[in-house]
């Protein structure tokens, strides 16, 4: 692994909503408000933000970041449980990718339990809350 400088972070469905969908579970900061405090806590690196709802879209995202260079940070949000595309897709691409979920995914719901994403991905960081975001960052920063 390589320290990297230009980190993605892809925000899967219904992200879009923190702040406002269920707070008692993802806390009520707006993630825009929250990435503006990672750019001010990083600003030696090249952060950039990206949310879509479309599993389509995200895989773009994955393949366009994955093949140029870019650490990556996933919250695939509900597709983690679901899409064996997404999985393929952060398998194939040669980046780093840190899996991140706000809650603990396994603590909640039986269906929320299982990843898909966990075993491709490089890292992962479960249940931090919004902090896991800062803490994929610094891991992906890290020299080995």
């Amino acid at each position: 692994m390589k320290p990297y400088h230009n980190i993605v972070i892809i925000n899967g469905p219904n992200l879009n909503l923190l702040g406002v969908r269920e707070p008692e579970i993802y806390g009520s900061q707006t993630f825009e408000s929250y990435f503006a405090e990672l750019k001010s806590l990083f600003p030696n690196t090249n952060l950039a933000y990206e949310q879509n709802n479309s599993e389509g879209i995200i895989i773009d995202l994955l393949q366009e970041y994955g093949l140029n260079s870019w650490g990556i940070i996933l919250n695939a949000a509900g597709y983690t449980h679901t899409s064996i595309a997404l999985r393929d897709t952060v398998k194939a691409i040669p980046e780093d990718v840190v899996e991140v979920h706000i809650s603990d995914i396994n603590k909640r719901e039986d269906f929320r339990k299982f990843s898909y994403i966990t075993e491709v991905a490089a890292h992962h960081i479960i249940g931090q809350g919004l902090d896991g975001y800062r803490q994929a960052i610094e891991w992906l920063q890290r020299d080995q």
